[in-house]
């Protein structure tokens, strides 16, 4: 993994000193300042990958010297230490910015997880850099897939490294996550990339539709078929087929790619020529299919060959990290389109947007940003412009009532995703939060404010 240059921000010198020789036997290069005004002035001058921040110091204290480095540079991950206030006070840290928080005495084993945690996003990132620049040299961006969680950092990393063979590849996700643009990331990092890439909605098609739409169909095969058709196999000859919805195939077009994943051929409907195609299946799905193969409704030999290489996109809620990024990329999409100059949006609106769990993905974020850039009076967003949704708690006038509304359905929800994970684990609380996204000792800090037991 990467060796970091990181910044220790320790007003006890022996503290301070003994942190430094630690980082720097584990291969790290390392920097100090003794207060926070030292600390500021060090990552002006200098790059730093992450900053372990003593919270209570003479001056500037934690907080204030973390809003400074978030100012000066966002990129840069933030570590308090502390020894002092309660767990809410480094619960504060992290909304403002923290990436977690260590308490004193130090425990250099939790220390070195950390670490590596870090080292191991600023590898991704790096990776990824790498990814993009070899994107824009062949000309292909990745400037649609907006992120900024590690869920997706190393989800597109994972689509650089399955790129280049020819294997299938399941993406799983809820509905508006972005399963499309991932697969044709894929093809576009892929040696296919001179060739077609072809999406088909396997849910949005009858039955014999879609058998004609993927494999074609010949003169008088049923009736109005005038002409032979060409089908999206034979189209995408050399390219890549991405099949949206595959848990919602038909038993007999579920046999015909069977036959093609296995032996590459097919025929057309009404015909009795073998056609073979050199096309890499991409397949997308929402729905669960193991439990479709164990109702019966999906063959599981099928699965198996679809479920060579599964990747699975993580819904909104999940990676709260990526709204504020996509916020601002559809606020200056969607001004630019209809002409407006639009300065941002307000802390209240956005305040809402981020407490709210979109059921429907990025793709409802982007309407909702959409219309509010529409009927926007002026240049900044405010809770009026949001769309009426009882569910999401916002009704203009009155909004107050349901940021209290949305809140408190959003506990609950939470509560109950947490009872969720600790009985799927049996109350094991690395594996829980693991399950659910989070670290450790925000489990445990969430535990004790639901006042459930682990």
């Amino acid at each position: 993994m990467k060796k970091l240059h990181i910044l220790v921000v320790e007003d006890g010198r022996s503290q301070r000193e003994m942190l430094r020789d630690f980082l720097i036997k584990e291969g790290h290069t390392v920097a100090e300042a003794e207060n926070g005004e030292r600390a500021v002035q060090s990552v002006l001058k200098g790059h730093f990958d992450l900053v372990l921040l003593d919270y209570k110091m003479p001056g500037m204290d934690g907080m204030q010297v973390l809003q400074e480095v978030k100012r000066i540079n966002p990129e840069i991950d933030v570590v308090i230490i502390t020894a002092y206030g309660t767990i809410e006070t480094a619960v504060d840290a992290m909304k403002a910015g923290a990436i977690d928080y260590i308490t004193k005495p130090l425990e250099f084993d939790e220390l070195l997880i950390l670490v590596d945690r870090v080292s191991e996003r600023r590898t991704l990132i790096r990776e990824n850099e790498i990814l993009r620049q070899e994107l824009g040299a062949r000309g292909v961006t990745t400037d649609r897939i907006i992120y900024r969680s590690p869920k997706m950092g190393a989800l597109i990393n994972m689509a650089g490294r399955v790129a280049a063979s020819r294997t299938t590849v399941l993406l799983q996700g809820e509905s508006g996550t972005g399963k499309e643009l991932l697969a044709r990331l894929i093809h576009h990092l892929s040696p296919r990339a001179a060739k077609p890439i072809i999406a088909v909605n396997c849910s949005a098609l009858h039955e014999n539709l879609l058998e004609s739409e993927l494999f074609g169909h010949e003169k008088g095969a049923f009736t109005g078929a005038s002409t032979r058709r060409i089908g999206r196999f034979e189209e995408a000859d050399g390219g890549t087929l991405f099949l949206d919805e595959i848990g919602d195939l038909s038993a007999s077009v579920q046999v015909k790619l069977l036959r093609f994943l296995q032996e590459r051929e097919f025929q057309r409907v009404g015909g009795n020529q073998t056609i073979h195609s050199d096309v890499r299946i991409i397949s997308a799905t929402n729905r669960d299919l193991e439990a479709r193969v164990k109702e019966g409704l999906f063959r599981e030999d099928l699965f198996y060959r679809l479920n060579v290489v599964t990747m699975a996109i993580s819904p909104l809620r999940e990676r709260k990290e990526d709204i504020h990024a996509l916020i601002d990329h559809f606020l200056k999409r969607y001004a630019d389109e209809n002409g407006k100059d639009m300065e941002g949006i307000s802390s209240e609106a956005q305040d809402l947007l981020l407490k709210y769990d979109y059921p429907g993905n990025v793709r409802e974020l982007e309407n909702i940003i959409e219309r509010a850039v529409v009927i926007c009076r002026d240049s900044v967003i405010s809770v009026e412009d949001l769309p009426f949704r009882e569910d999401m708690g916002v009704a203009g006038e009155g909004h107050k009532d349901g940021e209290g509304m949305l809140r408190g359905s959003m506990e609950e929800l939470e509560r109950k995703l947490i009872l969720d994970a600790m009985e799927k684990t049996g109350d094991h609380q690395t594996k829980a939060a693991d399950l659910l996204g989070i670290s450790e000792r925000m489990l445990r800090y969430k535990l004790k404010k639901y006042n459930l037991k682990g």
